[in-house]
């Protein structure tokens, strides 16, 4: 793994570094040489897992055909949290494009997260979208995010 990614980051662009439970919004108040990540918003979701946010037992399906019956798989709740959260992730990046906030975004996510975000993507996102940077690096400090980051 390498420490430096390489990535030039232009001033008052948004680096956005998030998983299914966190997210952080950083904007480059430096430039692209020197950049100075600035807090602009943390989100952060409780999410317990998923047995202990539904407990029933797995549903059954009724075959057309006979007596058979075969079971359905049980409803991730977790998961489903965490799609939901990525979801209102991508509507606040929409939004804040919309409204002019940035211009520039550069998001990192782990892959899965990447992979739920990516249909998502409205035309001003991939419009405005840097780049993806497929790590996990949202429990690290600004600091460390800069730093491994930076070019």
């Amino acid at each position: 793994m390498t420490n430096h990614l390489g990535i030039k980051i232009r001033t008052g662009a948004w680096v956005v570094v998030c998983d299914g439970r966190k997210a952080l919004v950083l904007a480059n108040a430096g430039d692209a040489l020197f950049p100075n990540l600035r807090t602009v918003e943390v989100r952060e979701q409780d999410n317990p897992p998923t047995s202990a946010q539904g407990t029933d037992a797995p549903g059954r399906v009724h075959e057309s055909t006979g007596t058979a019956r075969s079971s359905v798989e049980t409803t991730d709740w977790h998961e489903e949290a965490e799609r939901a959260f990525l979801r209102s992730i991508i509507t606040r990046l929409d939004k804040a494009l919309q409204a002019g906030e940035t211009h520039t975004i550069i998001l990192v996510a782990p892959p899965r997260a990447l992979g739920v975000m990516r249909p998502l993507y409205t035309h001003a996102i991939n419009k405005a979208l840097a780049t993806e940077v497929d790590r996990d690096l949202v429990k690290l400090p600004v600091h460390e995010i800069e730093k491994m980051l930076a070019a």
